[in-house]
């Protein structure tokens, strides 16, 4: 068997990240959590993450920020940005205009969820 892959979540909602660490820990994923965008931003390369999920809304630098800085230092790590419905729909866009790999609006289906892991870690 090989290693668990990693899984950095950027969340700072507590309820989120634990409905996170339930549903990515029952799929055997290694997983790490990051409170706001800056300390993720720091952890990232001592880490090294397979993955990173990022809420978009963070203390001290945006998700967005946490995208632009993986996608311009590590090009091949994969980023689900996670964002409430009803954010702005520019957001998104901007999202994926710095590199993001896939968008899940929250609230989430957890199996809706796991397929989109699953499918940027194949």
């Amino acid at each position: 068997m090989s290693n668990p892959k990693k899984i950095l979540i950027v969340e700072d909602d507590e309820l989120m990240i634990k409905i996170l660490q339930f549903v990515l820990k029952k799929e055997g994923y290694q997983l790490t959590i990051a409170k706001d965008g800056l300390n993720a931003i720091e952890r990232i390369p001592i880490i090294e993450p397979d993955m990173v999920l990022t809420d978009v809304m963070l203390p001290y630098k945006s998700g967005l920020e946490v995208v632009n800085y993986i996608k311009e230092n590590f090009p091949n790590m994969p980023v689900i940005v996670l964002s409430a419905l009803g954010e702005e729909e520019r957001t998104v866009v901007e999202a994926f205009k710095l590199g993001a790999d896939d968008f899940v609006a929250k609230p989430f289906n957890p199996n809706e969820l796991i397929l989109r892991v699953k499918r940027l870690f194949n």
